[in-house]
């Protein structure tokens, strides 16, 4: 992937929580609570008339608690975050359908050459000369006419390569701690509701266990739904990361194919290193 500026995903990331708070919670307040209390109300009712019935439980009941609406915010965050990032990936694939190095089989690539051939990849639009593929080709040509060693220029690769590794690798350090940010919310809630709980469980000794049992709810519903959300998101931050490794990969059989397959030095460019 591109050497992104920072400071414009920071931007993007900071406005998308902001409208995901927004959205979020305007959908808790104006759908997801008041039909969990018109739910709730409804099986209450229900088991005043009729105890023996088993009321089954609302979605809405399952997700009206604030620990679920954080859960939401922060999944749907890293989404829009691994989204960003899948639409760089996906621009930067595109470049590997391109021929940044035109050379017909058979021929070779010599260090004088070398220079030429940068030029082409530095007439680049500054944001696809900022991708991996050029800019490993550009360090690649750049080795390889100052050190007039093929070898060195397959080490630069995959150096670069190694790098960049490292590099998305840390990027998705952030979502990787939201995907454990997520199940700990929920056990917090779990903790809340039974806290709450043990504070009504004096209305269960005198027969009126509907609060008790309400509380618990909120504890086990917390829970339930942050793992959930964890291992959905879990799945994405793997699919994303399994697309970044083989990008990489790609690019470095790239390199080796239309480029350092063709380098060669001659006799007189040995010598006249060596000399």
């Amino acid at each position: 992937m591109r050497t992104r500026n920072g400071s414009k995903e920071f931007v993007f990331q900071a406005l998308a929580l902001a409208v995901i708070v927004v959205l979020v919670h305007t959908a808790y307040e104006l759908i997801i609570r008041p039909r969990a209390m018109v739910a709730m109300e409804q099986a209450a009712e229900i088991r005043e008339t009729q105890p023996d019935v088993d009321v089954p439980q609302s979605l809405a009941v399952i997700l009206k608690d604030y620990e679920q609406e954080a859960c939401f915010i922060l999944l749907f965050w890293a989404l829009a975050s691994m989204a960003y990032k899948g639409k760089l990936l996906r621009d930067d694939l595109g470049l590997l359908r391109r021929e940044f190095i035109e050379v017909e089989e058979g021929k070779r690539i010599l260090p004088v050459d070398a220079r030429d051939l940068s030029r082409q990849v530095q007439a680049l639009p500054e944001d696809q000369r900022s991708a991996l593929l050029p800019r490993t080709l550009l360090a690649a040509l750049h080795r390889f006419e100052s050190t007039r060693n093929v070898q060195d220029v397959s080490e630069t690769v995959t150096q670069i390569c190694l790098t960049e590794g490292e590099r998305q690798e840390s990027e998705l350090s952030m979502i990787r701690y939201i995907a454990w940010a997520i199940p700990s919310i929920g056990f917090i809630g779990t903790v809340r509701g039974i806290g709450l709980a043990l504070s009504k469980a004096h209305a269960a000794v005198e027969g009126e266990i509907g609060p008790v049992t309400q509380s618990l709810g909120t504890a086990f519903n917390s829970t339930l739904i942050a793992l959930c959300l964890s291992i959905l998101l879990m799945f994405v931050v793997h699919q994303l990361q399994l697309q970044q490794e083989r990008y990489v990969l790609d690019v470095q059989d790239y390199a080796e194919q239309k480029l350092i397959r063709h380098l060669h030095v001659t006799r007189e460019a040995r010598a006249e290193l060596a000399g």
